[in-house]
């Protein structure tokens, strides 16, 4: 099977200049817990998730309507293609500790491949997914 065939297509995207309190929106809106931070041309330049908007906003006494993307997103872009098998994108998931994957097609983003994916698609065998899920909560709890 291939990321295509597993991957959310609906992307809720921002940009650099986005504040927190509109990607918050965003979040809630669109039920997600990532949005991909955009430039112009429509590449992938960062990530902001609902944790890095508590633990480096929040938790940091930052105020979230003047907090712009920039300020707190996560800079290193690890991605896959639409044609990837699965099997190597769970896998790049467990190796960089991330339950998130943007897909990208063309330096475009063209959808996100998440644990939840994985887990609500039939043709995933559900050990594949709590394996998966294992190595990135023990690799986590191990730095």
């Amino acid at each position: 099977m291939r990321v295509k065939e597993c991957m959310c297509k609906k992307v809720v995207r921002a940009t650099s200049d986005t504040t927190l309190n509109e990607i918050a929106k965003l979040m809630q809106e669109n039920d997600v817990g990532c949005v991909p931070i955009c430039n112009q041309e429509n590449n992938v330049i960062g990530f902001v998730t609902d944790r890095d908007i508590v633990t480096r906003c929040v938790a940091s006494n930052k105020q979230c309507e003047q907090t712009k993307a920039s300020d707190i997103m996560t800079t290193k872009v690890i991605k896959t293609t639409p044609d990837t098998q699965l099997e190597d994108a769970t896998q790049t998931m467990s190796t960089n500790q991330i339950r998130r994957l943007p897909v990208i097609e063309n330096n475009q983003i063209v959808g996100m491949l998440t644990i939840g994916d994985l887990a609500q698609n039939q043709n995933v065998q559900p050990r594949e997914v709590g394996d998966t899920m294992e190595c990135i909560c023990e690799c986590q709890h191990n730095h």
